[in-house]
């Protein structure tokens, strides 16, 4: 027996979410216009939060096969750019609510303690997903880590708790998924089960290394003719000196451990290579998805500085609701919480086309292998 027609209203449970907006209360009707507005942004929130991790998953879930399908590739970066559009769209949010002013927001404040936006356990999800560090975690307040922030009152479990549990569980998270993709993809033909892969990826970073110096040098030669002094020559001198003993340091993994050392070295010289060489078929679509992460990541961070500056506007710089030192807290998360510092930092190296070493066997990048 066929079931009753479809109405927009039972399809996207149009009465049942119309009921959420009474906070404390048993409806909306006896709260103001700016609470309902508060609470409203904040659940809108919370449902973009849910289809970041859905989106986020799926690309994860891409990077993790091994070897990534090249016809995967699109939908991946797809994923990533849909993100970036949500984040954009929570950033927006901050707009509305900078319509309610400190007096008016003060007026129904005391209902939250000590209740907190750091205890939205789907923004701590989205940023453990990305595969956030957590010893760059910086202290919210009085609760002794963001784990503690997400407990009852009692110090009992919550289903804020739990969520964030089962997501710390789920691995890999993006980051390193994504980063074991790039240690396949092939430098100059070569790739990691390859023998003689290591000398492959080592000549070609020398090569790199070399050309980036003859681009500095020649940027600093045309810096010094516009030198003031002696002085400001010899800073000039100092300055290019340690971008290029920077740049090498950077390319080798100096600075991490050397057990670490040609794997952190090779995802790192595969990201200057597809940057590099983005014109070659087989690394199309992987640049576009590098030039991908970097609009995710860049739009997290404006959402971070966007929050940081409403809150600011509204309440000033008065201690948070959640015992954390409110705006101080946002800004230096916004300073600190980066994930791709390593597609970050290559942007810093980038030659010139005409400058980069000639590319080693082309043939090999059409589109025939898998990554």
């Amino acid at each position: 027996m066929a079931g009753s027609p479809t109405t927009y209203w039972n399809y996207i449970k149009v009465e049942e979410l119309l009921s959420l907006q009474c906070g404390l209360e048993e409806t909306d009707r006896e709260l103001t216009n700016d609470e309902v507005l508060f609470i409203t942004v904040h659940q809108i929130d919370e449902l973009w939060f849910k289809l970041i991790l859905r989106e986020l998953v799926a690309v994860r879930d891409c990077f993790a096969q091994v070897p990534v399908p090249e016809t995967s590739l699109a939908a991946a970066v797809r994923g990533i750019g849909r993100v970036a559009t949500l984040l954009r769209s929570v950033s927006q949010h901050f707009e509305l609510m900078e319509t309610v002013t400190t007096r008016d927001y003060l007026g129904f404040r005391d209902k939250l303690f000590p209740a907190s936006g750091f205890q939205s356990a789907q923004l701590r999800e989205i940023e453990i997903l990305l595969g956030l560090d957590p010893d760059h975690r910086v202290h919210l307040g009085h609760e002794g880590s963001y784990i503690d922030a997400l407990k009852n009152a009692d110090g009992s479990s919550s289903p804020a708790l739990l969520r964030v549990q089962r997501r710390q569980q789920d691995t890999p998270c993006v980051r390193d998924a994504l980063q074991a993709w790039l240690y396949r993809t092939p430098i100059q033909g070569s790739v990691p089960d390859d023998a003689g892969d290591a000398e492959v990826v080592a000549k070609f970073l020398e090569e790199f290394v070399a050309a980036h110096r003859r681009q500095s040098d020649h940027q600093l030669e045309m810096a010094k003719a516009h030198a003031m002094s002696d002085k400001d020559i010899e800073r000039l001198e100092v300055r290019y000196a340690g971008e290029i003993d920077k740049a090498r340091l950077f390319l080798m993994g100096a600075d991490v451990d050397e057990a670490d050392r040609r794997r952190v070295s090779r995802v790192r010289a595969a990201l200057v290579y597809i940057e590099s060489y983005r014109e070659l078929p087989l690394l199309a679509w992987p640049r576009e998805l590098v030039d991908g992460i970097i609009l995710l990541e860049q739009s997290f961070l404006i959402f971070r500085q966007r929050h940081a500056r409403m809150v600011e506007r509204v309440i000033g710089r008065r201690t948070g609701t959640g015992g954390s030192a409110g705006v101080e807290y946002l800004d230096q998360t916004a300073l600190k919480y980066r994930v791709f510092s390593n597609v970050w930092a290559v942007r810093t190296l980038l030659l010139r086309s005409e400058a980069l070493p000639a590319v080693e066997r082309p043939g090999f990048y059409a589109f025939t292998h898998g990554q």
